[in-house]
């Protein structure tokens, strides 16, 4: 039943660790309940009703990746692209928020079109398999980095942009203890390390007064207030087009690079590149986004913090079924869930990011028509805090290298029309 339902292997793996790996993999990515509320509210949409929305659709998208795709990934609205939704189209164009969810709903159904045509299938194939392992390697930076910035360990800064925080109290010197604890529990191979890690930091955060126990029971709010608030009156306006060319194209490729790079991680890319399931993939991502328009949420993303999981042991779809099963849990237990600190996955992050990053010594870096494309792919995706910035810059730079390089033969036709698109999304 368990092979059938999740693609489950006895031979690859246990109950007990896919369950493990699960549960890591919520942990790592909680904090989009009360990060995505509170930047969502900006729009004036009920802040209730949006914890309760986040939950919904992040539930509903990573059930559909379990069963459908069978692979080990979970999906909620995207961070970044709630910003975009919010303080962009919303508050700095002025447009409702009525006006937003109804650009993200035909964007869900672009997508949707898009996958049965087999078109982002297409796109992950003409990914050289340099870059593939740079997206990977860049994905590893990334969520080290948020990781370290959510502990308040890296900070903004005006002169330098970002500096070093403190490490010597507070969530940084917290997040050091973890990282210490959780690294020492890897190198003696204990069953659940990242999880194990986790929860002993938050204990540990007890009487350092970070980790603060709001209770455990709560009842959901109702969802109601932004339930199915679609606006059509301007689905034919130029302004409506950028927006959802804009939502397309952030989603597209943060989830073409996250299922890259954590498939990559996994040992899941066949001999040619290939993501197993892509096209399921892609429509769990393409039906999150849609329902979760009608249920008011921006955009649902692959989260990159899947491969928390998947450093945990996670493979199959038995996984993501329950990470989904613990947002559910979420709508209920949400004071025992978010009493867990940043500063207790953020250890878990950093870790991860290691993992991550080993494909990065399969780079052939005497040959620089391949090298210096994949450095950029990976160095722009934390300094520019995006995964889809990563990848634009990394084909554009391969494509132009070896093609002012005159080495044709290393291009397809993929190539130069996605470089094409990548152009007329800077045009945009």
């Amino acid at each position: 039943m368990l092979k059938k339902l999740f693609g489950f292997d006895p031979q690859e793996t246990t109950v007990k660790t896919e369950i493990l790996a699960g549960i890591t993999t919520f942990l790592t990515m909680a904090y989009i309940l009360a990060v995505n509320p509170d930047i969502m509210s900006a729009t004036g949409m009920d802040k209730g009703a949006l914890f309760t929305s986040t939950v919904l659709v992040s539930a509903l998208a990573t059930l559909v990746m379990s069963m459908l795709a069978k692979l080990p990934f979970a999906l909620a609205p995207g961070m970044g692209i709630n910003a975009f939704f919010a303080y962009t189209v919303c508050v700095e164009m002025g447009y409702s928020w009525q006006f937003a969810l109804t650009a993200v709903f035909i964007e869900g159904i672009i997508f949707i079109i898009l996958t049965i045509t087999n078109l982002r299938e297409a796109i992950v194939n003409a990914i050289p398999m340099t870059l593939k392992h740079a997206i990977c390697a860049g994905i590893g930076l990334f969520i080290a980095f948020v990781g370290l910035q959510n502990a308040g360990i890296i900070v903004s800064n005006e002169s330098t942009v970002v500096s070093l925080g403190t490490v010597t109290s507070g969530s940084g010197l917290l997040t050091v203890i973890g990282i210490v604890i959780t690294s020492v529990l890897l190198i003696y191979k204990i069953k659940g390390a990242l999880l194990l890690g986790i929860l002993l930091t938050s204990i540990i955060g007890i009487p350092m007064g970070i980790t603060q126990l709001a209770g455990i029971f709560s009842t959901p709010p109702s969802i109601e207030p932004i339930l199915f608030q679609f606006d059509f009156s301007q689905i034919f306006s130029g302004e409506m087009l950028v927006v959802i060319f804009t939502f397309l194209f952030v989603d597209l490729f943060d989830t073409i690079g996250t299922l890259v790079g954590v498939s990559n991680k996994a040992g899941m890319l066949d001999e040619k590149g290939e993501i197993p399931h892509a096209k399921k993939a892609f429509m769990a991502d393409a039906i999150g986004t849609t329902a979760g328009a009608i249920l008011g949420s921006s955009t649902v993303t692959t989260f990159s913090e899947s491969a928390a999981g998947v450093g945990a042991g996670g493979r199959t779809g038995l996984t993501s079924f329950t990470t989904a099963i613990c947002f559910l849990l979420a709508l209920f237990l949400a004071p025992l869930f978010l009493s867990i600190p940043s500063a207790a996955t953020a250890p878990v992050l950093v870790v991860v990011g290691l993992m991550m990053i080993s494909p990065i010594k399969r780079l052939d870096f005497e040959d620089y028509s391949e090298s210096i494309p994949a450095f950029l792919c990976i160095i722009f995706m934390p300094l520019a805090y995006s995964i889809s910035d990563g990848i634009v810059f990394g084909v554009i730079s391969y494509v132009l290298i070896n093609l002012l390089s005159k080495k044709y033969k290393k291009l397809t036709l993929s190539m130069y029309l996605l470089t094409l698109l990548f152009f007329v999304k800077f045009l945009i």
